[in-house]
């Protein structure tokens, strides 16, 4: 059964992830170019690169927007170096956004404040896997490699994998991806796989330990690793899904509701979005002012704290020195009372004390004569021993 995760953060409401690789060339001039025509056409408010140096390995680059009733978007996508650009293998990017607000399906998907929309994307292969978003993934024709898909799938926390079975063998109106009917902004976090008609036995088989079960007909959605607290697969399936062109409504709602679970934080994304929190530089003059200002502030607040610490060691010094004065001037005055403790609590009590042990020790081994000489106390005799 799939991992309960209770143990990790979950992601904020108003955050959206996503990740994948660029499989096609020049991928950083790729990401400069679509970010100029983005800002150009009023798409997206602003961009901005980060220098290398403080980033290297990666590139970063941050994009903010503007979404419905005038919410703020930030996002922040960084570009993995390219570890084998011989093989032509791409870049890895990972992307995080946050709205001002809990995020809306509604919304355009944060993926195109970067990246150029279209069905030939080069943008769109998952990292993983190398499936690709937008599109309909059959799975291989090999059963072990059915299962090993599946089973990697079944524990991605990236992306929402929908494993859809074609009860028989479809025409051109089934070969619709599921993504023309998901709301914008879901459209590229799901993975849709296709099973074919004699495929169903070795993709429920390679589900069974999460759990998951997909009707012939029909689809069903993978749990995620971890699965979201008290995950019900037979909840997130649908019986039947009819592959003739129509909007498979059933299974659109059934991928919104799971979408709209609270799930874990995937593994990397925890430092991307602190790095988005804290790191941000793409400031509107207001949002500078605003930094300005609560720099101001925190700076005054160290001030003052630095000069009430100043006084309050003044004042520790005045009374160790009053103490020190106190302590001489009893020494000097045989008989003489030891001086009373201030009323109010000292900061060098310990000091005050140690001090009075050591005159009370000292009394203690040394008398005064008539004659004002001192003698030393003399011991008491041991008994002799017969």
């Amino acid at each position: 059964m799939p991992t309960s995760s209770a143990a990790r953060p979950l992601t904020p409401p108003t955050v959206w992830l996503a990740r994948g690789r660029h499989t096609g060339p020049e991928t950083d001039r790729t990401l400069r170019r679509s970010l100029r025509r983005l800002k150009e056409n009023h798409s997206i408010d602003d961009f901005l690169e980060l220098p290398a140096p403080g980033t290297a390995p990666d590139l970063v680059f941050e994009s903010r927007m503007r979404v419905a009733d005038g919410v703020t978007v930030r996002a922040r996508l960084s570009l993995g170096p390219d570890t084998a650009p011989d093989a032509g293998s791409g870049r890895d990017w990972t992307l995080v956004a946050e709205a001002e607000q809990p995020w809306d399906q509604a919304w355009p998907s944060p993926a195109g404040m970067f990246w150029p929309l279209g069905p030939d994307a080069d943008w769109y292969p998952d990292a993983a896997t190398g499936l690709r978003l937008e599109a309909i993934n059959p799975l291989p024709e090999d059963d072990k490699a059915v299962r090993r898909l599946l089973r990697d799938c079944a524990r991605d926390a990236w992306h929402i994998h929908v494993v859809v079975h074609e009860a028989m063998t479809t025409d051109e109106r089934g070969r619709v991806p599921l993504a023309r009917w998901l709301p914008p902004g879901l459209r590229h976090r799901v993975v849709e796989h296709r099973a074919a008609p004699q495929q169903l036995r070795v993709a429920n088989w390679a589900l069974r330990e999460f759990g998951v079960e997909v009707p012939r007909g029909g689809a069903a959605v993978l749990p995620g690793g971890p699965a979201p607290e008290d995950h019900d697969a037979g909840a997130f399936a649908v019986r039947a899904v009819f592959l003739d062109g129509t909007e498979p409504g059933d299974l659109v709602d059934v991928v919104t509701r799971f979408a709209a679970l609270p799930r874990a934080l995937p593994d990397g994304a925890r430092d991307a979005l602190t790095a988005l929190r804290e790191d941000w530089h793409l400031l509107t003059l207001e949002e500078e002012l605003a930094r300005e200002r609560a720099l101001v502030a925190m700076y005054a607040e160290a001030l003052e704290a630095m000069t009430k610490s100043r006084d309050l060691y003044r004042e520790a010094a005045d009374r160790a020195h009053e103490a020190l004065t106190a302590y001489r001037e009893s020494a000097d005055a045989p008989g003489q009372p030891p001086p009373p403790r201030p009323s109010s609590p000292s900061p060098l009590q310990h000091l005050t004390r140690t001090l009075e042990r050591l005159r009370a020790g000292s009394a203690g081994t040394r008398r005064t004569t008539a004659e004002g000489n001192e003698e030393a106390t003399p011991r008491p005799q041991s008994a002799p021993d017969h």
